[in-house]
This record gives structure tokens, C-alpha cells and sequence, in this order.
């Protein structure tokens, strides 16, 4: 039987990935013996090699056995035995190899470690009541999160990787017996259908995933928080952690949950309902607000009241824009202002947001450039589509098609646009569940958690929206 050379294997090993500086390899030499460990220095724990690994042996009496290795020596948790052909494979997910020329056996040891951050409240989900953890970049951090929320053997995580280069980890959560089968083998497929180099973030593969690539409307849930990618569980979800990223993916998704928010099922029943249905008002005043005002403006001003219509016409008079390009603009100024308060330092960007609206827009009212309903409205439109920021890339899209329908056909272009949106929606689904359950189709026991909210008491079925294997919650 023929063992390894160990230092042509090391040499080996050092070619095939490019003599990288943070390639590294010791070895360990008594009576003949030679043990040689293989590692990249920058994303191992050091100090535990040497206390765990490296120290154990060194001071061993006696004659080293490749079993002696395996089950006394090495103080470390995560041993398993190696190919050779997995060896680089192995280097490169943070374990140290081990080789020696009295075995033809390969050990690795996870000894990975990364920098990281503590779980903190995730900035895109602010917290007034309820657990205030976020998830991190850290996959195995993620898996502890919602580990320590759900104790059961039901739990099944199972990683795949996407990525011909980086081999990203994503890790498929579900919980057998209660999410759909076929949801979860149609997420497999996809995943394994995913050609592409790297994988730096969920959203990276995200739009592989979607059943209507292209459409402007959201198709999967995404969070920071673990208390709802639990709760999604719960009700029949699968959800994709990616390994580099705080973003949870959660699938199916439909358009309701962006209407409810974790805050709702920690404060009164009555009160959440109040607020859900504020979102929703926020969400149509968002969408429709500038068109309507532009289209009775130029189209039907007859059914204004008069001292409102006189109102309008003496702070739109002597404008040099028409009604259209005058509201346009005004919007097109708000989203200028939007983008750079996203991009600038968080302590420039909320002073130039604030400071910037209230100049300019005093400043061009002033000049006679625009009118003050028509910031009013604008800005209105705007502050509403925050109640739901979720949706506010979509619905800033909508926006401007409704002002072109507004000042193109009036209330005729915001009602066919309207219909043609409510009626594109209801033939839509995510991993064909409807978008717009449980309204359509109507679904009455999802109704309780739905505009309006019923006490957690009440709630005694998961939601069928989703086709949960175990209808009944216990």
C-alpha cells in the first residue's frame, strides 16, 4: 500500500491555488513520521489550531496512528474523513487538511472563521415592539437564530451551493410535514437550474427564482428579522438563507404581506387593523393622488367645488409649465431628492432630504415656477407611499404611468389603468399560490389575518393560501 508524500502533495496543493498569500502548511516530523497540515490562514482560527491541533500532537508520547489522530489527539468537534479530489474544495470552505506518509487517509477539521457581526435591529425593519435580532452575514449565525426559535426535528435546512466560483452556501429551510412538497422540490429545481459565476447576495439569485421574470411586481418575500422568517415557517413558507447576506428570502409571497407588519401581532388586535388599513389608504393616495389632481385639473375641473377651483386657478396662473409638466416635474424633483438621501452619509443625507424639499419647493413657489397645491400633492403622494416601503419601487414606477394616463385621458386613462393593473394581479401568482389571495380567490378562513386582523387565539388554521401539508396549527 502505497501513503502520501506529504510535502509533494503540499507543493500540489500550493500550485493549484496559485501560491495565494494566504496559503499555509506545517509540518510535523518525529521518528520518520510526517504529518503535514494544509490551510488558508485568513479564514481559520489560528489559535485554535495550534491549542487544538497542532500542540496535542507535538507533545504526544509515543507512536502516532493514523486512528490516534482521529480519536484522541485532534481536539476538535468537526472531523470527517476527505477525498483527495475534495482536498481543495475543502481548504477553500475553512477546514485544515491533514495528511501523513503512514496513511492513505485524509482528515479535514473545521476550523472556519470569519469576522462577523453581533445580531443587532436591522436597519430596514425598525422594531417598536418584539424581538429586536437581525439576521448578519454569517450563514451559521442565521441558523442559530431561528434554531433557537424553533426546536423541533421537523426543521430540515439543507445546503446547496450556487456559483461556479464563489460556491455560495443557501441553505433550504422548511418544516417537513407542514410545507408544500411541491413548493419545495419547484425552489430545488431552480436552484439547481441557476448558471452564473458568482452569488454576492439573496437578491443575486432572486430573479432566477421568480416565475414572471422582467415583471415589475414583487414575487418573494424578503426580511431581516427571524421571528418572521419563523413565523413564515409556521404557516407553510420555505425560506432560502444565503450565505454573505442578512436578507432572508421567503417563498410563496403575496401581495397582503407587504400590508402586515411583525409590530401588528404585538400590539392590539384592534389597533393593527386600524393601521393595516391606513397602509392601505397610504398605498392608493400614493398611486393615484398626482393623476387625479392632474386630471381634474385638465380634464374636469367642472366638478370641482368652485371656491377650490378658483384656489387653483390663482396659484397656477402665469406658470410657464402646463399642468403636466408642471406635476412631472415637481415629482421627478421629489425622486432626485429620494436618491440622493439614500446615497449620501446617513448624517448628510436626512438634512439634505428635509432642507432641500423645503427650499426648493419654497423657493420654485416663490419664482412662480410651480404651484403649492401641486407640491402639496406630490409631496403627499410621497410621504403615503411610505407607509408600505416595501412596495415603494413598484409603485414609484406606477406612479409615473398614472400621471402620463392623468394627463393624457383624464379619469378615463386612471381607470383603465387601474383595471388593467387589478385585473394583471389577479391572473398573477408566486409558486402558484395567488398574488391576490385570500380576496381573490376568496378564502374566508385566511381572512383573519388578513386587512383586518382576528386575536391569535382565533387563528387556530395556517393560512391556506399557502397549501400547508398540516392545515391545523397545534
Amino acid at each position: 500500500m502505497s501513503y502520501f508524500n506529504v510535502e509533494k502533495e503540499i507543493n500540489k496543493l500550493k500550485k493549484s491555488l496559485n501560491e495565494s498569500v494566504d496559503f499555509s502548511y506545517r509540518y510535523f516530523k518525529k521518528d520518520g513520521q510526517i504529518i503535514g497540515f494544509v490551510y488558508l490562514k485568513s479564514i481559520i482560527d489560528s489559535q485554535l489550531f495550534s491549542s487544538a491541533i497542532y500542540y496535542p500532537i507535538q507533545t504526544y508520547k509515543g507512536k502516532i496512528t493514523f486512528d490516534n489522530l482521529k480519536n484522541d489527539l485532534i481536539k476538535c468537534i468537526d472531523i470527517k474523513d476527505a477525498k483527495k479530489e475534495d482536498m481543495i474544495k475543502e481548504i477553500l470552505d475553512g477546514r485544515v487538511i491533514l495528511l501523513s506518509n503512514f496513511s492513505n487517509e485524509i482528515l479535514s477539521i473545521d476550523l472556519l472563521k470569519f469576522p462577523t457581526r453581533s445580531p443587532s435591529e436591522p436597519p430596514t425593519s425598525p422594531v417598536i415592539q418584539g424581538p429586536r435580532e437581525g439576521f448578519v452575514e454569517d450563514l451559521q449565525t442565521n441558523v442559530t437564530l431561528i434554531r433557537r426559535r424553533v426546536k423541533s426535528q421537523d426543521l430540515v435546512m439543507d445546503v446547496v451551493r450556487v456559483g461556479s466560483l464563489t460556491q455560495t452556501k443557501v441553505c433550504i429551510t422548511y418544516l417537513k410535514g407542514i410545507a408544500s412538497k411541491k413548493i419545495v422540490k419547484q425552489i430545488r429545481e431552480k436552484l439547481s437550474k441557476i448558471k452564473i459565476d458568482g452569488v454576492l447576495d439573496s437578491y443575486n439569485i432572486l430573479f432566477y427564482l421568480e416565475n414572471r421574470p422582467g415583471s415589475l411586481f414583487k414575487q418573494i418575500g424578503n426580511t431581516e428579522k427571524p421571528d418572521i422568517v419563523v413565523s413564515k415557517l409556521l404557516e407553510g413558507k420555505v425560506a432560502l438563507i444565503v450565505d454573505n447576506s442578512p436578507i432572508v428570502l421567503t417563498i410563496p409571497f403575496i401581495f397582503i404581506e407587504d400590508l402586515q407588519n411583525s409590530n401588528d401581532y404585538y400590539t392590539n388586535h384592534h389597533y393593527s387593523s386600524f393601521v393595516r388599513i391606513i397602509r392601505l389608504l397610504g398605498l392608493l393616495i400614493a398611486l393615484i393622488a398626482p393623476s387625479f389632481y392632474l386630471a381634474l385639473q385638465l380634464y374636469h375641473y367642472n366638478i370641482l367645488p368652485l371656491n377650490f377651483l378658483i384656489t387653483i386657478a390663482d396659484t397656477t396662473q402665469g406658470l410657464p409649465f402646463t399642468p403636466f409638466l408642471e406635476i412631472l416635474f415637481i415629482f421627478l424633483l421629489f425622486q432626485v431628492l429620494y436618491e440622493v438621501s439614500l446615497r449620501l452619509p446617513s448624517y448628510l443625507g436626512l438634512a439634505t432630504s428635509v432642507v432641500g424639499a423645503l427650499i426648493l419647493g419654497d423657493t420654485g413657489v416663490k419664482a412662480g415656477l410651480i404651484s403649492p397645491p401641486g407640491v402639496i400633492i406630490v409631496a403627499l403622494s410621497k410621504i403615503a407611499l411610505y407607509t408600505i416601503p416595501e412596495q415603494a419601487p413598484q409603485i414609484t414606477v406606477l406612479q409615473l404611468v398614472f400621471i402620463v394616463l392623468g394627463g393624457s385621458l383624464g379619469l378615463i386613462g386612471i381607470v383603465s389603468g387601474m383595471v388593467y393593473v387589478a385585473n394583471y394581479l389577479n391572473n398573477f401568482d408566486s409558486f402558484a399560490t395567488p398574488y391576490l389571495a385570500p380576496y381573490s380567490p376568496r378564502i374566508s378562513q385566511d381572512l383573519k389575518d388578513a386587512i383586518l386582523i382576528d386575536p391569535r387565539y382565533n387563528m387556530k388554521h395556517r393560512p391556506q393560501s399557502f397549501s400547508p401539508e398540516k392545515k391545523e396549527r397545534i
